[in-house]
């Protein structure tokens, strides 16, 4: 069942600190003629739910495949159970993405919960104890569009945030490279409205890790109340910067929805609004139709791609960092101008790899930070093979 607005997951299915400012090279005493070109650095490639595209998201498979294909970052989004582990799902829905439909013993759990204004069906994480949980395995969310990915359906167990950040640190001691996490805190209204508030649980887990305290950590969110209240209370943790999320639509976050207030994601990409959030987050991230449109507003990519929009350049006066969600390599996300045509390449499930790599460059030369992909491999190669 689809989500409300705020979720990655409809805009893309719909149909679809290493970055900062510019530096100037050279020295003083040259002439304006003989200074370099500025130079930035390369944006980062986050790894969406792993390698999501190949493998069961939010697995050890799919993160161990997006680290071997060149992931900068792994992104787990971050749900409770009942007995307050923070485990790594897109949703707190767990229909779609385990196999909890086919446990006889749990079949009395399947509910309709109004979460964040809409009526969601299926099995919820707040329902089951850390151990329940343990008992389910991962399944493919797309089915038939990702058959490499199904094909390891049944194999890989739920993570733990500490998990994960256990298994990304091994990955970057055996590799001599940092690997970093970009957790999505989910639904934080809703959680806390059930008594599991999240984002104080969160910063336990990172005072007793070590890795979560010392590696580059970014914490994404639709909602805007917890950012600003985790930003006051990561001081202690240099290596914690906060991402705020975004969809270039007339439509309040979540926590803004629920508190009667007014602010909408559009008033939030305004130069005024983008300042307001440099003083809480260190990122923005819209939508790829917030940066280049195409197709419609509401995400739907059925149409050629457009001009960029001057939303990373206001951001990047404003002092932020831009990121964008998400590129997937097959043509039912891809806008038209990118997609394969004729009886082989025209299905919506045909993967365009080439075409995602040049896709993804356009967002590139556009002065993106950083961007989510389902295949990171693509990403990587779109970043290493770059030219301005």
């Amino acid at each position: 069942m689809k989500r409300g607005l705020m979720d990655r997951r409809n805009f893309i299915h719909a149909g679809t600190s290493a970055a900062g400012s510019l530096a100037a090279l050279g020295a003083p005493g040259l002439t304006a003629m003989a200074r370099p070109a500025p130079s930035r650095p390369k944006p980062l490639v986050i790894g969406h739910r792993g390698c999501s595209a190949l493998r069961p998201e939010h697995t050890l498979a799919s993160y161990a495949k997006a680290i071997e294909q060149g992931a900068d970052f792994i992104e787990p989004d971050l749900v409770s159970t009942r007995d307050g582990a923070l485990v790594a799902r897109h949703e707190n829905n767990i229909a779609q993405t385990t196999n909890v439909a086919d446990h006889p013993e749990f079949a009395s759990r399947r509910t309709t919960k109004l979460i964040d204004g809409e009526k969601v069906t299926g099995w919820f994480t707040e329902d089951f104890t850390l151990a329940e949980l343990k008992t389910l395995r991962a399944v493919e969310r797309l089915g038939a569009m990702r058959p490499e990915s199904r094909s390891y359906d049944g194999q890989f167990q739920l993570l733990t945030l500490e998990e994960i950040a256990d298994f990304a640190a091994a990955e970057s001691a055996a590799r001599g490279r940092t690997i970093g996490l970009i957790p999505e805190i989910k639904h934080s209204t809703y959680f806390a409205q059930i008594g599991l508030p999240q984002e104080q649980r969160f910063l336990d887990r990172v005072g007793a890790s070590h890795y979560l305290s010392h590696a580059p950590v970014i914490v994404q969110s639709f909602e805007v109340a917890n950012l600003k209240w985790l930003r006051p209370r990561i001081g202690a943790w240099q290596n914690i910067e906060l991402l705020q999320l975004t969809v270039p639509m007339d439509v309040p976050p979540p926590d803004v929805k629920a508190s009667g207030g007014t602010l909408t994601y559009a008033q939030m990409h305004t130069p005024k609004g983008l300042a307001e959030m440099r003083r809480y987050a260190d990122w923005v991230s819209p939508v790829l139709q917030g940066i280049i449109p195409f197709g419609t507003p509401d995400g739907k990519p059925n149409g050629p791609l457009g001009k960029p929009t001057s939303l990373v350049r206001d951001a990047h006066a404003a002092g932020l960092k831009v990121s964008t969600w998400t590129f997937r390599p097959e043509n039912m996300f891809l806008p038209s101008d990118f997609r394969g045509t004729g009886p082989q390449n025209g299905g919506d499930a045909v993967r365009q790899d080439a075409a995602c790599v040049a896709l993804i460059q356009r967002f590139i030369a556009a002065g993106i930070d950083s961007f989510f992909t389902d295949d990171p491999g693509l990403g990587r190669k779109a970043v290493d093979t770059f030219s301005a």
